[in-house]
């Protein structure tokens, strides 16, 4: 018998449709659980619990009935608040934005990061976005970023359209509004488009330590490529690609339906994992990693072509680079998937 050839991304060309983008603009599984009363402020940092009781007073705002103007019957701007968490890596500011739009409610609040929300102006439209998001009670952004100027007056513009449309706005960042782009870009447009967007929001400094201790590695749990071979022949939802072959098909897939392409798939194997030497073909690979991530979808890296030294996944200029924040990130994420598949392939017998 012929044995079955293994499933690929590189074969899925999905088609999103508008509503499911927008219906998928909710908190990461990984978060489906938390909510303020699972939120445990560190009592050596006193900003911890002050944010916990700030959010709580925002979310038991939205909770009352909308106000109406009257002419359209648009929520008076005035009433709704904007929220900004500014802290450093793992003191909790996802969580409690997932908190906050939880206490919302789903329905009534929008939470995405930063390039799903690009990402869907592109997919729909700018005036289509708007007035889909419009029509939420709270559109929250998770780890706004700074990377492209054009991208953050994109953003600016779509925050500052729907706070005149009366909805309260949340955001996450590691840099205080008024310090976004300094030192970064010299536009003095992009400057002048940051401060307006810093005024819309009410600054919430969060202290602590980072509750996960994580470092900056590139390191990523690897198992050899006959053993991968053996996983993903034993499972109906696994992939198996070439990283070269998924990276060129990236490129034809528009990064909204990234979410789409990973429908049904329980475990992702990548063969052949050599470093990327462009800079937009990187950055794609962050967003598919981010959509891993979010799904929790583990990922099994062939051994082969990785060096001794880790994951070099990212040239040494590109960690230097204006973009370091997104790959270091994208590291961290797959080193932890790689882990949870690296387990799996040791679990699984041997078929």
């Amino acid at each position: 018998m012929t044995p079955a050839v293994p499933a690929s991304l590189t074969a899925r060309r999905p088609q999103v449709p508008a509503d499911r983008l927008l219906a998928e603009l909710v908190p990461p599984r990984h978060f489906a659980d938390e909510s303020f009363d699972t939120y445990r402020p560190d009592p050596a940092h006193a900003s911890q619990a002050r944010a916990l009781a700030r959010l709580r007073e925002v979310a038991d705002t939205l909770a009352r009935p909308a106000a109406r103007s009257g002419w359209f019957g648009r929520r008076r701007a005035a009433q709704a608040p904007a929220v900004y968490l500014d802290g450093g890596f793992g003191v909790g500011k996802t969580h409690l934005l997932t908190s906050l739009a939880h206490a919302v409610g789903t329905e009534q609040a929008a939470f995405g990061t930063f390039v799903e929300y690009t990402n869907l102006v592109g997919a729909l439209g700018f005036g289509p976005t708007v007035e889909a998001l419009g029509g939420k009670r709270l559109v929250c952004i998770d780890e706004f970023e700074l990377d492209d100027p054009g991208d953050t007056v994109l953003m600016s513009r779509l925050l500052r359209e729907l706070a005149d449309r009366g909805v309260a706005l949340a955001a996450t960042s590691n840099t205080l509004p008024e310090s976004l782009g300094e030192g970064r870009f010299a536009a003095e447009d992009f400057l002048r488009e940051i401060q307006a967007l810093a005024d819309r929001f009410e600054v919430i400094r969060i202290d602590g330590e980072d509750h996960r201790h994580r470092a900056a590695t590139t390191h990523a749990a690897t198992v050899p490529d006959a053993r991968l071979r053996a996983v993903v022949a034993g499972r109906d939802d696994a992939t198996l690609d070439d990283l070269g072959a998924l990276l060129e098909h990236l490129s034809q897939v528009h990064p909204s339906r990234y979410g789409a392409l990973l429908d049904g798939v329980g475990l992702v194997a990548l063969t052949d994992v050599t470093p990327v030497d462009r800079q937009d073909v990187a950055l794609r690979l962050v967003v598919l990693v981010d959509r891993l991530y979010d799904r929790d979808v583990p990922v099994l890296v062939a051994r082969e072509g990785v060096t001794d030294a880790g994951l070099d996944l990212f040239t040494p200029e590109m960690l230097r680079g204006g973009y370091r924040k997104k790959y270091y990130r994208a590291l961290s994420r797959l080193g932890a998937l790689a882990a949870e598949g690296a387990a799996l392939a040791v679990e699984q017998p041997a078929a």
